[in-house]
């Protein structure tokens, strides 16, 4: 091989064929990614007060979805932008996320910040921005906690794989797939939601995929469209942005549904799903 020529990418742990049964990611709570029932992972992109995360755990869950998802650490492009509650963010969550029976993903930025998100959350979120970052990569395999793992702004699907690679080398067999888009020329929507690549996956790798629309779009109106055309993909599940009032959001209103927006979509899932043999999950606890 000519000294300029890069060698191809070597996938041993993530590749299909080290694993020819797929993997199913099981949280504590029960829901599942990869298996017959989809993953509806849904709540705000920021957690911003006990009252939002507190109100949106309860209409989320009544709603159907079995996984709360927020943001406690927010990484911002502008520094002067809202970061996050930090460790209270994830005190909120929790305390919501129990009493209406759902699992907790949130993000986790700094490798340093790993043991704590664990201690509240029952999986990792791995962000775009951070998709390549390594040592986080690295200390989150470590953690054996469920990590989703978003593919990055402008990464390759072997690029995507292969910052998975990591996950499972370090000894975490427990990661998610997640594509929320990527950048193109086009500014029209956020990202380019590439759905293509939820089959094509299949094809290539045991791990569960799942959909965000939120990100992949940018704009609400869009989300109910791409969330069924990503379960009739074939997506293991959904990571949807919903907020008790989008307008007034810190950060990623205008791409969040409300309550009744969420309530809609679900309803219209069950019937995608059926058709590709998949369910949706029990509505969770309610008090």
């Amino acid at each position: 091989m000519p000294r300029n020529q890069i060698p191809p990418f070597e996938l041993k742990l993530t590749q299909r064929e080290a694993h020819p049964e797929r993997t199913v990611v099981r949280l504590a709570t029960g829901a599942a990614f990869g298996g017959d029932v989809l993953a509806i992972c849904a709540g705000p992109c920021s957690v911003e007060s006990a009252e939002q995360i507190e109100a949106t755990a309860a209409a989320v869950a009544r709603a159907g979805a079995n996984v709360l998802r927020g943001g406690a650490f927010k990484p911002r492009t502008s520094p002067y932008a809202f970061q996050g509650l930090g460790l209270h963010g994830l005190e909120l969550m929790r305390v919501a996320a129990t009493r209406h029976g759902l699992a907790v993903v949130t993000e986790v930025l700094d490798p340093r910040d790993v043991e704590a998100v664990s201690a509240y959350a029952d999986m990792l979120q791995i962000g775009a921005r951070n998709m390549q970052n390594f040592a986080l990569l690295r200390e989150a395999g470590l953690s054996r906690k469920p990590v989703l793992l978003k593919r990055g702004l402008a990464a390759t699907v072997d690029e995507w794989l292969m910052a998975a690679e990591y996950l499972l080398l370090a000894g975490n067999t427990q990661v998610v797939l997640c594509e929320r888009g990527v950048r193109s020329f086009d500014s029209n929507t956020r990202n380019l939601l590439d759905l293509s690549v939820v089959p094509l996956l299949a094809t290539m790798t045991h791990l569960p995929v799942i959909v965000d629309p939120s990100h992949g779009t940018g704009i609400a109106r869009l989300v109910e469209p791409m969330s069924l055309a990503g379960v009739a993909a074939g997506a293991d599940g959904l990571l949807v942005e919903v907020h008790p009032d989008p307008a007034s959001a810190v950060s990623d209103g205008r791409q969040s549904l409300t309550f009744e927006q969420f309530a809609s979509l679900v309803g219209k899932l069950a019937e995608v799903a059926a058709a590709v043999g998949r369910r949706l999950p029990a509505p969770g606890l309610v008090v």
